[in-house]
């Protein structure tokens, strides 16, 4: 495996795998919370920082629900763009390593609470309810221009006027033909579209 392939994001990603990470981020987390075992914030701010750089290859938790936990579950795949689920990972490196640094830096265990707190709501948002708050927030940069189109070609639509591509959600059945077919239809061919889509 090259170093490439180690440093990549999946794309699309399985939605029943973030969802069970993202249980495991939780049940983390409320242990570090209700227990005061503060010492858990190291491997939580890991398992984010490593699939934020590495998607599930470095993540001991990504490794544990992709190999071991989702083949085995009767369940079928379900597929989402991977740009938001990577920049909803970024968020929560960002919250864990804040907690790291404020809890081991500054002995600042109101301010660990706190962060911990606001990883706690948007996990269990994510695991139990499928809304992916850090999702939102890519959709919303989409919008107004600050992310390129070109970095999530499949989120084009994300606003297009259904709950479902606004949380992540992939609509249609065959993910990769679609995905395929987007990256042969330059961007700019894909704006009239989009703008008759908001115009409804």
């Amino acid at each position: 495996m090259s170093g490439r392939d180690v440093f990549s994001f999946p794309n699309p990603v399985n939605e029943l795998s973030a969802r069970l990470v993202a249980g495991g981020v939780v049940t983390m987390a409320v242990a570090a919370i209700v227990f005061g075992q503060f010492w858990l914030l190291i491997p939580l701010a890991y398992g984010f920082v490593a699939r934020v750089l590495t998607g599930p290859t470095l993540s001991p938790l990504g490794q544990l629900v992709t190999k071991l936990i989702t083949p085995r579950l009767p369940l079928p795949a379900k597929y989402v763009p991977g740009p938001p689920k990577r920049f909803a990972q970024g968020i929560g490196a960002t919250v864990t390593v804040a907690a790291v640094v404020a809890y081991f830096g500054f002995g600042s265990s109101g301010a660990a609470y706190a962060l911990l707190g606001a990883i706690v709501v948007a996990a269990t948002l994510e695991s139990v309810f499928a809304i992916c708050l850090g999702c939102i927030v890519f959709g919303a940069l989409m919008r107004w221009g600050v992310i390129p189109d070109e970095v999530c070609e499949r989120c084009n639509d994300i606003w297009g006027g259904t709950r479902s591509s606004v949380l992540g959600e992939d609509r249609l059945p065959e993910v990769g033909g679609v995905l395929d077919e987007q990256r042969r239809v330059p961007p700019h061919e894909r704006e009239p579209q989009r703008d008759a889509q908001h115009a409804r």
